[in-house]
């Protein structure tokens, strides 16, 4: 197709340079985050997603603002040298996040609306499936690779984005005193946790994996990288309430001080009692703020059946419009899928799971039935297992 001096250029190279242009990865200066919203923004945005949780919000909120205020303070110092925030010699320094909760109320939804709401690549890792570095397993590193594929191997826009680290109490060390042997999943991963969490270049392979010399690898700055660790911390309450009971004269006095079972005994809690629950000092110090959820009542699993904007009851209606079919559901069993859900003591993760167990049958009939108009979600059918009220169009128009 082209010719030059001793050199030829066929159709099917042009066609491969061309691919090669079009899938290769966006490349991308980093620049500051426009419009960045403020505490009260971000919080006005879990909000449509997040009930209650009021405290974890605001405290969510202020982190994330800071963080990315940070973030900026330090690319506008360095895209303009001679700026006032390039001579300032005060140092920012990154606070991530530890959300303590049972399960079930809401603390990887918080993180996944921050990251949703902020536009920033975002990733969730496990903390119980990581490994220490060459154990058989997932390296700590892997998560930033995670985090490399949710940027659409972007670095510049890896290197601000957020990481949600899931179950981390489940890596705590047994009894909180330093382990005699090698332990690979609990202690040995908060130590490779440690300089990512802080901030350090890392070197990942693009593809993931385990890391051989033949390998290209990317480095990757986690400086900037917004960490969010949580975990239900099972018995933490236990140790709080042994602490602060101690500060206090008397048993009696000490058992009307603080309730192990009360529902904001986790607003009290302090490094000294997570290192006590098995977490090493250097890792507690890394994620200095801690925000609490407290478990859902009644009233917050109703209200998250119908008012967030991803609300179950939103969804299956729309799931019934896309057949043609209207859906609605009966204030009883609204409540009868609630006292279900409290029953399970799994947070609001058991109400989707009751919803459709209760629906599997009208799910699996109505599709292909044009004659039906309006299905009835009764208390019985969440009780019980009944079928729900069917209306069909006929039924419909006769009593309009």
């Amino acid at each position: 197709m082209f010719s030059g001096h001793e050199a030829y250029i066929c159709n099917e190279c042009v066609e491969l340079c061309n691919d090669l242009m079009q899938n290769a990865p966006d490349i991308e200066q980093p620049g500051e985050i426009q419009n960045l919203p403020t505490p009260a923004e971000i919080k006005a945005f879990l909000d449509q997603y997040v009930i209650g949780q009021e405290r974890a919000k605001r405290t969510v909120s202020v982190a994330v603002y800071n963080h990315y205020k940070r973030v900026n303070a330090q690319i506008k110092a360095r895209l303009e040298p001679g700026s006032k925030n390039s001579e300032d010699d005060v140092e920012l320094e990154k606070s991530n996040i530890l959300l303590i909760g049972p399960t079930g109320t809401g603390k990887t939804l918080i993180a996944r609306t921050l990251a949703k709401y902020l536009q920033v690549p975002f990733c969730i890792a496990d903390a119980t499936v990581l490994t220490e570095a060459g154990y058989v397993g997932e390296d700590v590193e892997n998560i930033l690779v995670r985090l490399f594929h949710a940027a659409n191997f972007n670095q510049q826009k890896t290197e601000r984005g957020i990481i949600y680290i899931d179950e981390l109490d489940k890596i705590a060390r047994k009894e909180g005193n330093p382990s005699i042997t090698r332990d690979v999943s609990g202690e040995g991963v908060q130590q490779g946790l440690l300089k990512i969490l802080e901030g350090t270049v890392s070197n990942i392979p693009p593809k993931g994996g385990r890391k051989h010399p033949e390998q290209a690898f990317v480095q990757i700055d986690t400086s900037n990288i917004l960490f969010i660790c949580g975990g239900a911390f099972d018995g933490l309450e236990k140790i709080i309430a042994n602490r602060i009971g101690k500060k206090t004269v008397g048993f009696e006095a000490a058992k009307q001080f603080v309730d192990e079972k009360s529902t904001d005994i986790l607003t009290h809690a302090q490094p000294e009692d997570l290192m006590n629950f098995g977490l090493i000092p250097e890792l507690v110090g890394r994620i200095p703020v801690s925000a609490p959820l407290a478990p859902l009542d009644e009233a917050a699993l109703l209200s998250i059946l119908t008012e967030p904007k991803n609300a179950l009851t939103r969804q299956f209606k729309r799931l019934f419009e896309l057949e043609g079919i209207e859906l609605q559901f009966e204030p009883g069993a609204l409540k009868a899928a609630v006292k279900a859900a409290q029953e399970r003591k799994t947070g609001a993760r058991a109400l989707r799971s009751i919803l459709e167990q209760s629906m599997l049958d009208v799910m699996y009939d109505t599709p292909g039935q044009s004659e039906i108009a309006e299905v009835v979600i009764t208390e019985k059918t969440i009780t019980e297992g009944a079928p729900p009220r069917m209306v069909t169009h006929a039924e419909k128009k006769k009593a309009g």
